[in-house]
């Protein structure tokens, strides 16, 4: 940011302390399409998206008082949408499946073929996956939470975490392979 944003910027932090409203509208449509973005791999549809990034964003509003102004918003911003999505997938309570370990080891580990897809595509096939698969890929390769983290936060086993990983890696490759081997359809 140049200095005359970092100001605007400033006055709108500023703004959402005093729990004014246009400045807390300027923050949400500066970072609704972020808050989306993350959202949106934890959730199963759009719907469900724009409500957790909203709760998002009201816990944003609610504790923007603690905001360390010398630190840079948007990890601050991320780590309380990544845990309102992870919250909100526990409320739903569907991610209780668990799989042995015994059985995640014979699924094959295959090439790197990801590279081959376009964001959209590969958001489409995570977002197909189940809850359980898709919040533990989540938050472990893409949000760089550890398995013990994951497994205290969703209450599940650390086994369980794992083999979820593993499992939702599977799928994946299943998906992307099924893609290339058939790319019109």
């Amino acid at each position: 940011m140049h200095r005359s944003t970092k100001t605007e910027f400033s006055q709108i932090i500023q703004g959402c302390c005093k729990r004014n409203r246009s400045s807390q509208n300027e923050l949400y449509r500066l970072f609704y399409p972020y808050g989306m973005s993350i959202c949106i791999r934890y959730v199963a549809s759009e719907a469900e998206a724009i409500s957790v990034v909203n709760d998002g964003f009201l816990k944003t509003f609610q504790n923007i008082k603690k905001y360390n102004t010398a630190q840079p918003f948007k990890p601050w911003f991320r780590k309380i949408v990544v845990n309102t999505a992870i919250n909100h997938v526990k409320k739903q309570k569907k991610f209780k499946m668990e799989i042995s370990m015994d059985e995640a080891k014979n699924i094959p580990a295959g090439e790197d073929i990801l590279s081959h897809l376009g964001y959209k595509e590969l958001m489409a096939m995570v977002q197909s996956l189940s809850t359980a698969y898709r919040t533990v890929f989540n938050m472990y390769v893409i949000d760089g939470f550890k398995h013990l983290e994951i497994a205290e936060k969703l209450g599940i086993s650390v086994s369980t975490s794992k083999s979820n990983l593993t499992r939702a890696r599977a799928k994946l490759q299943e998906l992307v392979t099924a893609k290339l081997d058939n790319p019109y359809v």
